[in-house]
């Protein structure tokens, strides 16, 4: 299953050689799509201040002005993953809250590593931006939105049609009236996001729907036909609620 959104990259790097390997490593990474390589800092600057970027591949060591230099010109930037030979720039480079920060030379696979967390990152803030954007909606309490397998494909979902939702590590699986889904999601933030008066997260790995819940028999309960165990830690809250 492809949960994958283009991200829209830049080089930035005045070594031809390190610049033409990011380039390479950009093409055999399906969601990343190259717009725009530069070589001097200061063009790059003026083409940032002009376009929107995903993600800024920024090499620190170059001539006439560093990368941590053209971070502090740029009143605000894209997610930025800093490149360079020198490990002493590494602390340095958290400073300015970076994705991450390759050491060359560097692996494709560590390469992949550090776009994977991004890419990661971005479809589970694209899911959450859509869902606080219809708060302001008429309905807007009676459903959410969903990220779909291809790229700008989302579900949306009564809450009415969920009847237990269950984490399945990087994913979670919604299990509702008519169809399952499963998306990139984590569920911590699903806890926060689903109205509280009507899902209540049983265990670590099971948030349910109360008004579904069909029978509590002591440290289980019966759900669609599903028997689901009540975590120790989670018994107290769900039992209050259910008062």
């Amino acid at each position: 299953m492809s949960l994958e959104q283009t991200l829209k990259c830049m080089v930035v790097d005045d070594e031809p050689h390190a610049a033409e390997l990011l380039e390479l490593y950009v093409a055999k990474t399906p969601f990343l799509e190259l717009v725009h390589k530069e070589t001097d800092p200061w063009k790059a600057i003026s083409y940032l201040k002009e376009n929107k970027i995903d993600v800024l591949f920024l090499d620190i060591q170059m001539e006439g002005l560093t990368g941590l230099q053209l971070l502090d010109v740029l009143e605000e930037h894209p997610i930025v993953i800093l490149t360079t030979a020198y490990t002493e720039y590494a602390l340095k480079g958290y400073e300015y809250k970076v994705a991450d920060y390759l050491l060359k030379p560097y692996s494709f696979d560590r390469f992949l590593k550090a776009v994977n967390a991004i890419q990661k990152k971005k479809s589970k803030s694209e899911v959450s931006e859509i869902n606080q954007k219809t708060e302001s909606n008429s309905d807007s309490n009676n459903h959410i939105f969903l990220k779909g397998d291809a790229k700008n494909k989302f579900h949306r979902i009564a809450y009415d049609d969920i009847y237990y939702i269950e984490g399945l590590r990087n994913y979670v699986q919604f299990n509702c009236s008519e169809e399952t889904i499963t998306t990139l999601q984590n569920m911590k933030t699903l806890e926060n996001e689903l109205p509280a008066d009507r899902f209540v997260r049983i265990h670590k790995s099971y948030i349910v729907n109360v008004n579904k819940i069909k029978l509590v028999d002591g440290n289980i309960i019966s759900i669609a036909g599903k028997t689901i165990p009540i975590g120790a830690s989670y018994r107290s809250a769900f039992l209050n609620k259910l008062k």
